[in-house]
């Protein structure tokens, strides 16, 4: 988990995105947005949908019309992951029902972190990886994550959210999070999963 410090202009984007030195295949301040230039503001991206997610967050900020620009200026590639990425940005209200699970969704709320010890059950899928074989296990959310409930007002609507453990913990107040939709059981012999968690990748302070 990372904290994004999202562009405050559209000035301020165009310049950090499309000024990121030369390379052999694109050119710096050319009114272009290369994947490499890209991944020289938030570090070389081994996944594409974090890529996107990354880069929604860093224009989080700007008026429509102005994010707009922004992606305007991606270049072919880059705006066909883009596409093909782009996250969902959904009320507390709508999350739960309307996430679609395995995609990139932003949401705004205030978290509250759920002790490790508390009586909170839910358990998930979470990949082990050995050599060259990568395989499952279910596992207690709280096993592997820092565990919140999101939500945006006293007597709102509860999203559950978990950044891994030691990436950092959220602070309490309202904050714009980023992340991939889950799913996860109330019990781990349920074979169906019956709730959804985001996945925290990034988040801005509002």
């Amino acid at each position: 988990m990372k904290k994004i410090e999202s562009y405050l202009s559209i000035d301020e984007a165009v310049q950090s995105l499309d000024s990121r030195g030369e390379f052999i295949l694109t050119k710096a301040e050319n009114g272009v947005i290369s994947k490499l230039e890209l991944g020289k503001v938030g570090g070389d991206f081994n996944d594409n949908q974090q890529m996107i997610l990354f880069l929604e967050m860093l224009i989080l900020k700007l008026n429509d019309t102005d994010k707009k620009t922004v992606i305007s200026k991606l270049d072919e590639e880059l705006n066909r992951i883009y596409k093909k990425y782009k996250p969902q940005h959904l009320l507390i209200s709508e999350a739960n029902l309307n996430g679609i699970i395995s995609s990139n969704v932003i949401i705004k709320g205030i978290p509250k972190v759920i002790p490790p010890k508390s009586d909170f059950k839910g358990f998930t899928k979470f990949p082990i990886y050995n050599d060259n074989l990568t395989t499952t296990m279910i596992i207690p959310l709280l096993y592997e994550y820092d565990v919140y409930e999101l939500k945006d007002g006293e007597f709102s609507e509860i999203v559950t959210i978990a950044s891994l453990k030691d990436s950092g913990m959220l602070p309490e107040k309202k904050i714009t999070v980023g992340g991939v939709l889950k799913e996860f059981t109330r019990d781990e012999k349920e074979i169906k999963a019956t709730a959804k968690f985001l996945e925290i990748g990034y988040y801005s302070e509002s």
